[in-house]
């Protein structure tokens, strides 16, 4: 029988099991199945031992191929097993009486027993979770798998780990048993002389220090030489499979990796550059390609490890440079991504010298072929604005090309999501530059955000993208903008600008989520409503700029609950219960599918109901994907509070110009009012919280919580906002 016919018929086989009209036919056969057809399909073969002798590389490039999974017959009698097992009484009893059988066997054909370990090494999951094995286990791994550590057969020894790897999970009573396995699993790793079994030893390795909690401090010790056989290892097997191994690795021995970070980058460094040769045409390109991908994770990881070590930092940054360099210079379109990501992480604490020249090679690049990777740029070219300012604005050309990518994305076919990022990269440079004497480059900055919206916007987010970059321009300096957009002119469009970009501002107010987005507006609308000389069309629409603060305020309470409430979550990791059994079927019972059947009664009985009053909570519950991109004003510990900064401003309307105050407040209701009172009570509590986390910073004491009065005079002073 054909290879892909057997696979597609044990398929067949296995979706039979579930039901039981088909069960009833299969079950006086299951056992002629597992024990004919489905282990022999287990055991070690000709071909097999024919292709670890040829070209044990192809060996291993096979056993670990996901595509090669999809159509192998050893799979699928794998699924099948597993499925007998788990569904159908007796099936798992029997089954693993048989493999005893060939286990105990005085000397066995050595492919029956791999057959057999492969066979209980596919049910280790269901076995750990039935109390009459999972006991057993450990003796089971004692008696009949550490012994074949020893064997002469390759493939043996290979097994050996491979079933190390399956019941990584299970609860060793003797410590020394779970010595003996990492003992003998690190001996395979280091100093075993075939390349497949060394590759299963790393891959054991690391699921079992993951999942055993004393294994950690026994391989600790042997670090160093663990790691190097881990790169010896990638640099010879091209294997993506180690690159998430050594990855793993890395972030368990984070202290131990430290010291010779510099060495496991440049071995990194030399594999990728080795991978790379590999043509875009020649056979197994694409499986190079996902390894160097994982290469480039690895060195990601890497920096991760050490961020708080500059020294070891400014090593590494000149061997990630050259990878780096590499890829843009030969422009490797596959690695962007990635080598984005990595410089990135080489700009998180500081931008050195010989950073800050990388970006001109990135804007050639994003010029010539990177324009649809702006997204994969925007975190790196976020660093540029926030870690290293003074950079920045010390020479004008860096300014330049910044903007000048974010122009050519906004004129461009990019799409609506990089358009956003690129209007908020123009927002966190107004806002970090404010007061730096950027004034030049904000009617730019200003004239690129608003033309966009003169084109066709498909998403709310781009249309409030847009308008906050003229906002964030509003709290940077309102005169400034407003003689900007009086200057703008764009074509079919007769009403002023700034009458436009207000009006629609205020209509769009519900449209601004997450926390930034909500704060920005506030500090916004406050900036407009204290200029002395109001803009005439602020006028014509005074009856909705209260209304808008409060809905504003009302999205920023929930949004800073939330978000509290997240993290709190995040603290919480509830464990899933070990024990639980796998429940068998009746010879009768088909199986069904709960959590899915679950799913559909939920959705048949939302499709009735009206979900919109839980909209909000959707809304709030996540930050939006650009409130990432933080700025100045997010920082915690920043001083622009804006609740704060708003009753400051309405009490001094209230002072200065009565007049302006009657036209905001007279339509307010009794509701509404009540609402400001709230605001403006919770601006007291959030002041005197920041001084008291303030003080007790510094070592001070814990201020208790103040007494805050039952109505407020918004005709007093305003404390602390002189």
């Amino acid at each position: 029988m054909a290879p892909r016919v057997l696979q597609q018929t044990l398929n067949y086989i296995n979706q039979g099991v579930s039901h039981a009209l088909t069960w009833k036919n299969l079950k006086p056969h299951i056992q002629g199945i597992i024990q004919d057809v489905i282990f022999p399909l287990m055991c070690y073969t000709d071909a097999d031992e024919e292709l670890w002798q040829e070209d044990p590389y192809e060996y291993i490039r096979m056993k670990f191929d996901v595509f090669e999974d999809f159509i192998s017959p050893t799979t699928a009698a794998q699924t099948l097993l597993f499925t007998a097992c788990s569904k159908r009484k007796e099936v798992l009893q029997k089954t693993m009486g048989f493999c005893y059988q060939i286990l105990t066997e005085p000397n066995a054909d050595p492919r029956k027993k791999d057959g057999a370990l492969h066979m209980i090494g596919s049910l280790a999951e269901i076995l750990l979770k039935k109390k009459i094995y999972k006991d057993q286990m450990e003796y089971m791994l004692q008696n009949h798998v550490f012994p074949l550590f020893s064997s002469e057969l390759g493939y043996m020894r290979a097994r050996a780990c491979w079933v190390l790897h399956y019941f990584c999970e299970v609860k060793f009573k003797s410590d020394q048993n779970l010595q003996t396995a990492l003992e003998l699993t690190r001996r395979c790793l280091i100093d075993d002389r075939e390349m497949p079994v060394k590759v299963e030893a790393a891959i054991a390795l690391q699921v079992l220090i993951s999942n055993q909690e004393k294994a950690k401090e026994y391989i600790t010790p042997f670090i160093r030489p663990v790691m190097q056989a881990l790169l010896h290892i990638i640099r010879e097997t091209e294997n993506d499979d180690l690159t998430n191994v050594i990855q793993k690795m890395i972030c368990e021995y984070s202290e131990e990796v430290t010291p010779i970070a510099v060495e496991m980058t440049q071995h990194l460094a030399m594999t990728f550059n080795q991978v790379i040769q590999t043509g875009p045409d020649e056979e197994g390109s694409d499986d190079k390609a996902v390894t160097a991908m994982g290469i480039l994770n690895t060195i990601d990881t890497l920096l991760s490890v050490v961020e708080d070590h500059k020294e070891i930092t400014q090593q590494l940054e000149g061997i990630c440079l050259q990878v780096i360099g590499t890829v843009l210079q030969q422009h490797v379109l596959e690695f962007y991504e990635e080598i984005f990501s990595l410089a990135h992480s080489l700009t998180c604490q500081q931008v050195s010298p010989q950073m800050w020249q990388l970006l001109p090679l990135v804007f050639e690049v994003f010029q010539q072929d990177g324009f649809d990777y702006f997204t994969d740029m925007m975190p790196l070219l976020h660093n540029y604005v926030t870690v290293d300012t003074n950079t920045l604005l010390s020479d004008t050309k860096y300014l330049e090309m910044i903007y000048s990518m974010c122009k050519k994305v906004l004129t461009g076919v990019a799409g609506e999501d990089a358009e956003c990022h690129a209007a908020k990269l123009l927002e966190v440079i107004i806002l970090q530059c404010k007061g730096r004497g950027i004034d030049q480059c904000i009617p730019l900055f200003v004239e690129a955000a608003l033309e966009r919206l003169t084109r066709e916007v498909k998403t709310s987010e781009l249309r409030t993208m847009c308008l906050q970059v003229a906002i964030a321009a509003l709290y940077y300096n309102p005169h400034l903008l407003l003689n900007t957009l009086e200057n703008l002119r764009f074509p079919n469009n007769v009403e002023p600008v700034t009458n436009h970009f207000i009006t629609q501002w205020l209509n769009d107010v519900d449209c601004f989520l997450g926390l930034h987005d909500r704060k920005m507006c506030v500090l916004g609308l406050c900036a407009l409503i204290d200029m002395e000389q109001i803009p005439q069309v602020l006028n014509q629409v005074s009856g909705q700029i209260l209304p808008a603060f409060i809905l504003l305020f009302n999205g920023l309470k929930r949004a800073y609950a939330c978000h509290a409430e997240h993290e709190n979550d995040s603290d919480d990791d509830d464990e899933a219960d070990d024990d639980d059994e796998t429940e068998e079927l009746g010879s009768d019972e088909d199986d069904i599918d709960e959590d899915g059947q679950e799913y559909l009664e939920i959705l048949a009985k939302q499709a009735g109901e009206d979900g919109d009053d839980d909209d909000w909570e959707e809304n709030d519950a996540e930050e939006t994907a650009l409130e990432g991109y933080s700025t100045i004003i997010d920082d915690e510990d920043n001083p622009v509070d804006e609740y704060q900064i708003f009753k400051a401003i309405f009490q001094t309307i209230q002072n200065r110009n009565p007049v302006w105050y009657q036209a905001l407040t007279h339509g307010l209701n009794e509701e509404q009012r009540k609402q400001l009172q709230d605001i403006a009570t919770l601006a007291d509590q959030r002041r005197a919280a920041h001084e008291s986390k303030m003080i007790e910073k510094h070592g001070g004491y814990k201020f208790s919580a103040p007494v805050v009065p039952s109505s407020f005079n918004f005709g007093g002073p305003a404390p602390g906002m002189n």
